[in-house]
């Protein structure tokens, strides 16, 4: 089954406020195995609601429509499909008896904008009698349109309790299983991924997507087949050929974040992990604390923006910083020796750098970063020249130092 999604509002169509109900509500019906043919974002205007819906009913097997059901002047969704639907509205009078009661308990006054939600077109169902949330299910031309209100708790709610479970009892069967992967990827380029999978024999049934999401790239391996079929095993045969055409770059899969794959291999080896940041600001130490239970092995860090501070916390000679400078191979090595001698730490990772956008030199452009890991009385220090501006080397150093983290507790571990 196809189907089309509406989403209505000004502000919307302003920008004052990002549509997160469309993207929730087409994950949702996705998963449930449903085909979204288009997207749309209009404004709370009668007409282009009409077109829009009259359009969507030629072309899908469903429509949900989003927003624009409320009590205000500005709430045009209703007026809109009666008029283009030929439905005038009437009261229902569940709704309508279930807004008084709720009035009486909290007003003493006889009437309410709110009675504007009992009042739906002809031939409408609410899929709700709750009396601050509106919702209801109308059938044009052998079509099941829902239309759901734009408060994203309320739409969340109705769909998973009300939209789903009918949808599944119309037309039973004509849903899609599905098979998805999402590998996360870094350290390849996109169009470098893109060669070496165009380079496989997979079968048609198998789609890939490509998602850049800074500093990484995403790739989606999907199946899609009807219900009576079993695409396990065809699943299974592409994602093999994925992995061993990309390798070491796929750090994880689905929800899996750098820091949290590396947190778990730092588990694994039982180690504790400390760092220094200068350019960085610590961020680094942010994406690593971001995963629940880090606290079993992030010791913590130093923000060693000024030198000062690189000598006082973390034994960098004075001579050492005015012989190679803040940003260099040496000072970065000195700073990771420094904060694992400090705390203890088995491993250690510092990052020194020029995020910009001033500062840089011809020797020494901005975008220059050194990162350094000290393990086992052994140093690795690694020279970067990233491009982009200040926040996306900023986050792209972050990332690199934990995916440097990543790759030497793989090859220790003789992966």
């Amino acid at each position: 089954m196809r189907g089309e999604i509406i989403a209505i509002g000004n502000e919307l169509t302003s920008g004052r406020i990002s549509n997160t109900t469309s993207g929730f509500a087409a994950r949702h019906l996705f998963a449930a195995g449903y085909e979204i043919y288009a997207m749309h974002t209009i404004g709370d205007s009668p007409t282009l609601i009409g077109e829009a819906l009259k359009k969507a009913i030629s072309q899908v097997d469903f429509i949900l429509v989003t927003g624009g059901l409320g009590s205000t002047d500005d709430d045009l969704t209703t007026e809109a499909v009666s008029k283009a639907l030929d439905r005038p509205t009437i009261p229902n009078l569940d709704i309508l008896c279930q807004i008084r009661n709720h009035l009486d308990s909290i007003s003493a006054s006889p009437v309410s904008p709110l009675e504007k939600l009992a009042w739906l077109p002809q031939g409408a169902e609410a899929l709700t009698l709750e009396a601050n949330m509106s919702g209801y299910q109308l059938i044009h031309d052998n079509i099941p349109i829902f239309f759901l209100p734009g408060v994203p708790y309320q739409m969340q709610t109705l769909l998973l309790e009300q939209v789903l479970p009918r949808l599944a009892t119309w037309n039973h069967g004509q849903q899609l299983t599905t098979c998805q992967r999402i590998y996360k990827i870094f350290g390849m380029a996109e169009a470098e991924i893109n060669r070496l999978v165009a380079n496989l024999t997979l079968d048609k049934k198998i789609h890939i997507g490509y998602y850049p999401v800074f500093p990484e790239v995403h790739l989606s391996l999907t199946v899609r087949t009807p219900v009576a079929s079993n695409p396990g095993p065809l699943f299974a045969e592409a994602c093999q050929a994925i992995e061993q055409s990309l390798g070491a770059v796929i750090y994880g899969r689905d929800q899996d974040s750098l820091a949290s794959i590396t947190g778990q291999l730092l588990k694994d080896h039982h180690l504790q992990l400390a760092v220094a940041e200068s350019c960085t600001g610590g961020l680094l130490g942010q994406l690593v604390t971001q995963v629940a239970g880090s606290s079993s092995y992030f010791l913590g860090g130093v923000i060693a923006y000024a030198n000062s501070m690189k000598t006082e916390y973390l034994d960098v000679s004075e001579q050492l910083l005015a012989s190679h400078g803040a940003v260099s191979r040496e000072v970065a090595a000195a700073m990771a020796i420094g904060v694992m001698n400090r705390s203890k730490a088995d491993i250690a990772v510092a990052v020194t750098g020029l995020a910009g956008p001033g500062g840089g030199s011809k020797e020494k452009p901005v975008g220059t970063v050194y990162i350094s890991i000290a393990a086992n009385s052994t140093v690795h220090t690694h020279h970067f020249q990233f491009v982009g501006n200040r926040a996306q080397i900023q986050k792209i150093t972050a990332k690199t130092a934990l995916d440097l983290v990543r790759q030497y507790l793989l090859k220790q571990n003789g992966s």
